[in-house]
C-alpha cells in the first residue's frame, strides 16, 4: 500500500528587498508561486528548471529552512507549519538531503570516512562500529578508491569524488526521502550513469526521492514523472517518456532543443 510521504498545495515563496537582478522591482521576487504536487513510498519526482527557476529554493522549502509566503509542506502527513521544533527535527531526520555545491557542504577538515560518518555519531552514535560498515559500504557502492578514505576532503578529492562523499553521507542513515539538488552535476558521462543505479536501488528499496536537475534526459532516467518549473512556476507535468516525446508547453520545448546532439 502507498503512503504520502510529501504533499506540497499552493507553495509560494516570495523574497523582499531592492536588487538589481530583481530587474527594478522593489517590492522583490516570486521564487515559487502557487506550486503543487505530491510523492508516495517508493517513488520519484525528477523537477526540471533552468538556474534561477527556484529548484534549490523548493528543496529548502521542503525541509523546513525556509518558511512559505503562501501554501503548504507537509512530511508524512504532517503540516511542517503546524509542528513543534522537535517535530521538524525528527521529521529532518527521516529525510536525506544531496546539495547541489560540495565543495561548501561538505566539512573540509574532516576524512572522507568521516564526512560521511558525521551524520550517523550526531544520530546514533552509540553505534560507531556499525556506522563504519555502513559507511565503507556505501563509498564502495558509490566506487570511491579505498586509499582515499583516510585522506581529508580538503587535499584529496575532485568534485565528482566529493559529489559521491555527498551522496554516501545523505544515504548513511537510510533516509525514507532523499531530496537530491543537481545529484550528477560534477560527474563524467561513466559515473554519472552509476549514481543514478545507486539512487534507484534505493527507491526500489522503498525509499522516495526528489530529483532536481536543469537535464530532462536526467530527468527522464531517474522518474517516471517529471515537472517542469520555470520562473517559479510548474509550467508542465507528466509522464517523463511521453513528456519528452511530446512537450506541450513552449519553455519545455525549449529545454529540449538546449540538448547537445551529434
Amino acid at each position: 500500500m502507498e503512503n504520502s510521504v510529501l504533499k506540497v498545495k499552493d507553495l509560494g515563496i516570495h523574497f523582499k528587498g531592492r536588487r538589481r537582478f530583481f530587474r527594478g522591482n522593489s517590492e522583490g521576487v516570486w521564487a515559487l508561486k502557487a506550486l503543487s504536487f505530491s510523492l508516495t513510498t517508493n517513488s520519484t519526482l525528477s523537477i526540471v528548471g533552468e538556474s534561477g527557476s527556484g529548484k534549490t529554493t523548493l528543496i529548502r522549502a521542503l525541509l523546513g529552512l525556509v518558511v512559505p509566503t503562501t501554501g503548504n509542506v507537509e512530511l508524512w502527513e504532517r503540516s511542517l507549519a503546524a509542528i513543534t521544533d522537535e517535530e521538524r527535527l525528527a521529521a529532518r531526520r527521516r529525510c536525506g538531503c544531496v546539495p547541489q555545491d560540495p565543495y561548501s557542504s561538505l566539512p573540509p577538515t574532516l576524512t572522507v570516512l568521516g564526512a560521511v560518518l558525521e551524520p550517523w555519531n550526531i544520530v546514533r552514535g552509540g553505534r560507531k562500529d556499525e556506522g563504519i560498515a555502513k559507511a565503507k559500504e556505501l563509498l564502495t557502492e558509490l566506487k570511491l578508491p579505498e586509499n582515499l578514505w583516510k585522506m581529508r576532503v580538503r587535499y584529496a578529492l575532485s568534485g565528482g569524488q566529493r559529489q559521491r562523499v555527498a551522496i554516501a553521507r545523505a544515504l548513511v542513515l537510510d533516509p525514507e526521502l532523499l531530496l537530491c539538488d543537481e545529484p550528477t552535476a560534477m560527474q563524467d558521462v561513466s559515473t554519472r550513469g552509476e549514481v543514478l543505479e545507486v539512487l534507484n536501488r534505493r527507491v526500489a528499496l522503498g525509499m522516495s526521492m526528489v530529483l532536481v536537475t536543469h537535464d530532462l534526459l536526467l530527468a527522464r532516467c531517474a522518474a517516471k514523472r517529471v515537472l517542469v518549473l520555470h520562473r517559479g512556476e510548474a509550467v508542465e507535468s507528466g509522464d517523463s517518456t511521453e513528456l519528452l516525446k511530446c512537450p506541450a508547453h513552449a519553455y519545455t520545448r525549449a529545454l529540449l532543443a538546449a540538448l547537445p546532439r551529434l
